[in-house]
């Protein structure tokens, strides 16, 4: 029972340290199901399901191209088929398709405002500054 107690925070820890390298504002940690699980301003964006599988918030219509277009990384079982969320397997995806995935969640999860806020802001430290 530790053991898997441990792999499922060593994931978590995993998942959190990718969430923290984006940048996204307002990403909390808690739980969810009885498993670790990340919101913004308490909605929904991601939890671990097991050791190896990440539950994570995206669009009907980009789960279905996901799954078919890596099925060794993204899948669904029949408890999600038809639900806003797509399965991913940890021990096949890297950091930067985690890292996608976590901030189409938050972009379709978080408030307009905050994404407009963090849109504007994100714009602003890419463009080149004026002389």
């Amino acid at each position: 029972m530790q053991a898997a107690f441990a792999a499922l925070q060593a994931a978590f820890a995993r998942v959190l340290a990718i969430a923290a390298a984006t940048g996204l504002p307002e990403i909390q940690a808690g739980k969810s199901w009885g498993t670790p699980s990340l919101t913004v301003r308490r909605k929904f964006l991601a939890r671990i399901k097991d050791a190896d599988t990440l539950v994570v918030q995206c669009p009907l219509e980009e789960k279905d191209f996901l799954m078919a277009a890596d099925p060794a990384i993204f899948f669904q079982t029949d408890h999600y088929a038809g639900y806003p969320a797509v399965l991913v397997r940890l021990s096949r995806a890297d950091d930067a398709a985690i890292a996608g995935r976590l901030m189409q969640a938050w972009l379709m999860q978080a408030p307009r405002r905050l994404v407009t806020a963090w849109e504007q802001n994100h714009v602003k430290e890419r463009l080149p500054k004026r002389t």
